[in-house]
């Protein structure tokens, strides 16, 4: 049950005149946040032990149609109060999360105008969300935006981890430099490849993390991002100061509301230690709670799919192999299938018996459904009907084939961004699948989207990402979303949301690769979020054998061991085809048995863009489980087994580089060392460049008397 500590710790209410400044802290009293009215203008700073972090930064909004809200206001009451609770995820990092924070709500009226804006802020030891509340009002009902203006000043030219800024996709690997540096890397390196959508090279997304000379990390994003466009900032260097800038829509608009209304929180988590940003939940803590009364039916999943052989080129998602054909012009009956398509039933059935033998919950498969042959890079209303699979895919004989192994499919919607195609049919879609039993689906949206001129991350594509989520849960069914726009924390509110893709994931690695740092920013950037379905597991590294394919993965194979442990999902998926798994099955065996519910996590080591190293604790037994990653340099970390319980021993099963292993030489490389362990067992673990570690640990027995002990260097 959840824990509820509500008190009011000050109501203090203030006449416009003595509101020259109010100031919160954190409760450990670590952080402070002050807001001001500075001659009408709205504005606020940070501290952090006390030295500012946020310098003061303005408020406001400019507005289409009418006069903006950025001046003349005067204020009204504050209000500040306290509140502390523990809250259960019905998944997690760990089983409970408190939420404790100090709140000031300020309420302002623009005095030439009349309008209210209100400004709440909520403090937390770890960070702030701070949000616009506009009331129901007489002065101000319908409004639209046409850019916020919400301003994050800096203190200095700080080292950043960031993607450019993009209306469309994330999909980014990520640049390390000062934040001076970003406008000309962008313009270098960025705008001749990325797509038409992106507004400025000094425009970067969120989740954005910065370090600064002093050794201060600050993570800017937002939590809560409903009926409202995604939010990007635009820095300016002469300033040092990020400055909100919205999705448009077609005509050029950010935002279209109606009083009542509220914004997203703007946030930032703010530390002296990279662990701490790991162990942030304030943004899950900005959402609201679970709006799902009965969550049974919401499962963490580990799957594998029919998908990565597609993704390679080694066979195709279309059924038939004339091209440019017409959906609602084929007979499929009359067509024969070419020798490549890969939702066939022979070859689905030889992924389930392997799936099956090592316990995997579901079998994702893409290219199932009629439509293929005619959608991609197709800007058009009507593509796929999601209930219609090809000649070769008998779905209930699969299923049940399935449902015998003791496993079952995992749906895929593929939208081709046609919106208003897939809300037409979503009911159907949906209850075709209850009635076939599937319990979860892989959304896509791929393309320009449908109506058409609008963006992947604007108002109306993020209304349609919840409601599609929302729809599902009136179905039972769980939703893992790719191409949709990043995370926001909404996974607490609609728990149905199993997983989003939203960034670069192992897919990149067969579009020419990805560079070994980015498994290391992750964690500090998309991950605040909420989790990532990364899809790793990839045993095979040369990719040339596949006609067509020039890539390699630019990974070690115990590198994407590791990643099950420091990339958190409740939907794990081992991503490679199962002929690569056998070659490797002594390490296979790490994936078989890490799990995807977690009762602890412990973060061990951090640094981004470097490593990361996290120790976490399955739900459903005593083991633990450990992983570790680096980036392009190789390192040796010295790992303290301290978070163990004092008293037991344990026995140590570690999956790590050979010694000559090298992510670009010989990344198939690693060795498998077997030692008993207990709280104070320190090893020395070496991991090549874009190399790692994991590590399976289970309470020893009396029948691992002959185990030794681990050796500290091994």
């Amino acid at each position: 049950m959840k824990r509820l500590i509500l008190s009011l710790v000050a109501l203090v209410a203030l006449s416009a005149a003595a509101l020259k400044a109010q100031t919160i802290t954190s409760p450990d009293g670590n952080l402070s946040f002050t807001f001001s009215l500075n001659e009408g203008v709205p504005t606020y700073s940070v501290d952090y032990k006390g030295a500012p972090v946020i310098l003061p930064s303005r408020l406001g909004f400019d507005l289409n149609g009418t006069s903006d809200l950025l001046d003349g206001f005067t204020a009204g009451e504050a209000v500040k109060s306290s509140f502390d609770e523990t809250w259960t995820p019905v998944w997690g990092e760990e089983t409970s999360i408190r939420n404790h924070y100090n709140e000031l709500l300020v309420q302002l009226t623009q005095t030439f105008s009349n309008r209210k804006m209100n400004i709440r802020v909520r403090l937390y030891n770890d960070g702030y969300g701070l949000r616009y509340e506009f009331p129901r009002q007489r002065s101000l009902k319908y409004f639209t935006v046409a850019e916020e203006r919400t301003e994050f000043a800096l203190t200095g030219d700080h080292n950043a981890f960031w993607m450019p800024g993009d209306y469309d996709t994330q999909e980014y690997d990520y640049f390390e430099s000062k934040l001076s540096e970003m406008g000309a890397i962008a313009a270098a390196h960025v705008s001749t490849n990325s797509s038409t959508t992106r507004f400025s090279d000094w425009g970067v997304q969120t989740a954005l993390t910065m370090k600064s000379a002093e050794g201060i990390y600050i993570t800017l994003h937002e939590a809560a991002l409903v009926d409202y466009s995604c939010m990007h900032l635009l820095y300016n260097p002469e300033t040092l100061t990020f400055t909100s800038w919205l999705t448009p829509d077609a005509i050029g608009n950010k935002a279209y509301l109606q009083t009542p209304a509220k914004t997203p929180w703007r946030t930032a988590v703010i530390t002296d230690d990279a662990r701490e940003l790991l162990a942030s939940r304030l943004t899950l803590n900005l959402n609201e709670p679970c709006a799902i009364e009965d969550t049974s039916w919401i499962k963490p999943v580990k799957y594998m799919g029919v998908w990565w052989e597609l993704i390679t080129g080694k066979t195709n998602w279309s059924y038939a192999a004339e091209g440019n054909i017409k959906l609602a012009e084929v007979d499929y009956a009359d067509l024969k299938p070419h020798n490549r398509h890969g939702a066939n039933n022979e070859n689905v059935k030889r992924y389930i018996d392997f799936a099956s033998r090592y316990g995997f919950d579901q079998l994702l498969v893409e290219g199932w459904n009629v439509g293929w042959e005619d959608w991609f890079g197709q800007h058009k209303d009507y593509v796929f009907d999601f209930v219609t699979p090809y000649p070769d895919f008998n779905l209930p004989e699969l299923q049940k084939y399935a449902n015998e192994r003791g496993m079952r499919l995992m749906m895929h919607h593929e939208t081709s961004s046609s919106v208003r195609n897939y809300e037409r049919h979503l009911d159907k879609a949906y209850q075709f699948m209850v009635d076939n039993g599937y319990n979860s689906v892989k959304s896509g949206y791929v393309g320009n989207i449908f109506p058409r001129g609008e963006y992947h991350y604007g108002q109306l594509m993020n209304n349609h990402y919840l409601y599609a989520i929302q729809k599902a849960a009136e179905y039972k069914i769980m939703v893992n979303a790719h191409e949709a726009v990043r995370p926001t924390g909404l996974c607490r509110t609609w728990p149905n949301l199993i997983g989003n893709e939203s960034a670069r994931g192992t897919e990149y690695q067969s579009f020419g690769g990805t560079h070994p740092h980015h498994v290391t920013i992750l964690p500090f950037t998309r991950l605040q979020g909420g989790p990532m379905d990364y899809t790793p597991g990839i045993f095979r590294m040369d990719l040339t054998d596949i006609p067509g394919n020039n890539s390699k993965v630019l990974s070690t194979l115990a590198n994407q061991l590791a990643l099950y442990v420091t990339l958190y999902s409740p939907l794990q998926m081992a991503a490679d085809m199962p002929e690569n798994y056998e070659r490797y099955i002594d390490a296979f065996q790490f994936i078989v048995d890490v799990p995807v519910e977690w009762s602890e996590s412990r973060y061990l080591m951090a640094e981004p863009g470097d490593y990361v190293v996290i120790a976490r604790k399955d739900k459903n037994s005593e083991n633990w489980f450990v992983g570790g990653v680096t980036d392009e340099n190789r390192r040796t970390l010295s790992l303290s087994f301290d978070f163990l319980p004092a008293g037991k021993e344990y026995v140590a099963t570690i999956y790590a580089d050979a010694k000559d292993a090298d992510y670009e030489t010989n990344p198939e490389a690693y060795r498998i060392v077997e030692g008993k362990v207990n709280g104070k067992s320190v090893a020395q673990i070496a991991m090549a460049r874009g190399g790692g570690f994991a590590i399976s640990i289970r309470e020893a027995t009396p029948a691992d008397k002959k185990i030794k002990r681990l050796k500290k260097n091994f």
